[in-house]
C-alpha cells in the first residue's frame, strides 16, 4: 500500500499533533505516522508551563525560547478549543511557588532568585510565613520561597485529546501504524514506511517521535539525533477525604516545586480535583516500569512538602519518558539529510514548548525559513562540536 501528502509527521504525540495541525491550516497536506495518536509522554506529564521555576544555569536560550511560548498559551489553547470543537485543555493561570524546606535548600533558592532577577524575571521573595500564606498546607519548616506569576499549568492529557480532534477537523490524515523507518532515495528523506507495510511518501518528512526518534532505522550517521530518554515516574491523586467528599478547604491553589534532599518535586492540583505529583529522573533506557521505589521517593517527598497529602486517595501511578538531549534543548529544524525535519528533544518542557514548536517548524514547511526564536535549536549546533555532557537533571 501507498499513500502520499506534503509532509508527514513521524509521531503523533501533542509535538507533532501541533505540528500537524499549524501545517495543516496552512494549506499543507499532512499524514501523521502513530499507532495511538494523541496518547505520547503528555499522558504522565505534570504540564506545568514553568519556564521561570524551570530555568537552569547556562539555559538562558532556552529559558528565551520557553518564555516566547507561555506568552502564546492563552491564545493558542483559546483558538485549539474553538478549532477542536469545544474542548478544555485545562489551561490555568495560576503561577508557581518554588519553596525551600531547610536553610542550605533556602540559600540556594536565594542564590536562583537573585539570578532571575539579573536576567530581568519577575519573581517575588517570600519567607516561609508568607509561603504558607499562600499554600495553608505546606509543612510548618517551609523557609522562604519565590512566587512566579506567569508560570502557570495545562491538562496534558487534554491538550493531546483537543490536538487530535483539531488536526482531525483540520484533514490531517492519521496512520495508525508504527513508524518502521525513514524512507529516503537520492540522499534525501522521501517519507516514512510503517510496520503494517505501508510507504507513506512526502516531500517534507517531520521526526516527531520523542525518545524514539533517535532510534528510528533509515537514517544516515550523519543525521542520527543525540537523544536519550530519561524515565520519569508520577503519581496522580484526587484532593477529597477518604470517603471521596470535599475537603473543609482548597488542599493546593497553585502549582508548588520544592528541593528535598536533593530530590526535585513538584506538586499540580488541577481544576478538577486531580494533584499531580512528579517526577523521578531516571536513566534507564527505555524502561516504563512503576516501581515500589519511584512511589515511595514521591510520596515520602511530598510528605515533607505538604503533610496532609498522605490523607488524599492514590489513584494512579504512572511512568514515561522525556526525550533529552546533551544540552536539555530540543532539536528543532533541518537535519543533516535534506527533506527531514526534526520536532523532538524537548525533555522536560515538551508540554510547555508546545506551541512555539507547532508553530516554528510550520512555517519552515510552509515558507522554508525558521523563525528566529527557533534558529539556537537546530541539529546543527552538535554536528561538529565534541558532544557536552548532560547538565543536571532538574526533575
Amino acid at each position: 500500500m501507498h499513500t502520499s501528502s506534503d509532509v508527514l509527521v513521524i509521531g503523533g504525540g501533542i509535538i507533532g499533533l501541533a505540528v500537524a495541525w499549524r501545517t495543516a491550516q496552512r494549506g499543507l497536506s499532512v499524514t501523521v505516522l502513530d499507532p495511538d495518536p494523541g496518547h505520547g509522554a503528555n499522558q504522565v506529564a505534570a504540564g506545568m508551563l514553568a519556564p521561570v521555576t524551570e530555568l537552569q544555569y547556562g539555559e538562558e536560550p532556552l529559558l528565551r525560547l520557553g518564555i516566547a511560548s507561555n506568552a502564546r498559551y492563552a491564545d493558542f489553547v483559546a483558538e485549539l478549543t474553538e478549532a477542536s470543537g469545544g474542548l478544555d485543555t485545562g489551561y490555568r493561570r495560576c503561577g508557581t511557588l518554588a519553596v525551600a524546606l531547610d536553610a542550605d535548600d533556602r540559600a540556594e533558592l536565594r542564590e536562583v532568585h537573585a539570578f532571575q532577577q539579573r536576567l530581568g524575571l519577575a519573581t517575588e521573595w517570600l519567607n516561609g510565613r508568607e509561603c504558607r500564606r499562600l499554600e495553608p498546607m505546606l509543612a510548618p519548616d517551609v523557609r522562604g520561597g519565590t512566587l512566579v506569576a506567569d508560570d502557570h499549568q495545562v491538562d496534558g492529557r487534554r491538550l493531546g485529546t483537543a490536538l487530535l480532534a483539531a488536526c482531525r477537523r483540520a484533514g490531517v490524515t492519521l496512520h495508525p501504524s508504527r513508524a518502521a523507518s525513514v524512507l529516503t532515495a537520492h540522499g534525501q528523506a522521501v517519507g516514512g514506511l510503517a510496520e503494517d507495510g505501508t510507504r507513506l511518501t512526502s516531500a517534507q518528512t517531520v521526526l516527531a517521535a520523542g525518545s524514539w526518534s533517535g532510534e528510528l532505522p533509515g537514517l544516515p550517521p550523519e543525521a542520527q539525533l543525540p537523544l536519550r530518554p530519561v524515565k520519569g515516574q508520577v503519581l496522580r491523586l484526587r484532593m477529597t477525604n477518604l470517603q471521596g467528599g470535599p475537603l473543609p478547604m482548597p488542599f493546593l491553589s497553585r502549582n508548588v516545586r520544592a528541593v528535598v534532599r536533593g530530590c526535585h518535586i513538584y506538586v499540580v492540583p488541577r481544576e478538577d480535583g486531580e494533584l499531580v505529583v512528579g517526577a523521578t529522573s531516571e536513566e534507564q533506557g527505555f524502561d516504563t516500569t512503576v516501581t515500589a521505589g519511584g512511589v515511595y521517593e514521591l510520596l515520602r517527598d511530598a510528605h515533607e512538602l505538604l503533610p496532609g497529602i498522605t490523607e488524599l486517595p492514590l489513584v494512579e501511578t504512572g511512568a514515561g519518558l522525556r526525550p533529552g538531549t546533551p544540552d536539555n534543548a530540543p532539536l528543532l529544524g533541518p537535519t543533516a539529510l535534506p527533506g527531514l525535519v526534526a520536532a523532538t528533544g524537548h525533555y522536560r518542557n515538551g508540554v510547555l514548548l508546545t506551541p512555539v514548536t507547532g508553530d516554528a517548524i510550520a512555517e519552515l514547511l510552509a515558507t522554508g525559513s525558521l523563525p528566529p526564536e527557533a534558529a539556537p535549536f537546530t541539529p546543527a549546533r552538535f554536528a561538529d562540536a565534541e558532544t557536552p555532557a548532560p547538565l543536571e537533571l532538574s526533575q
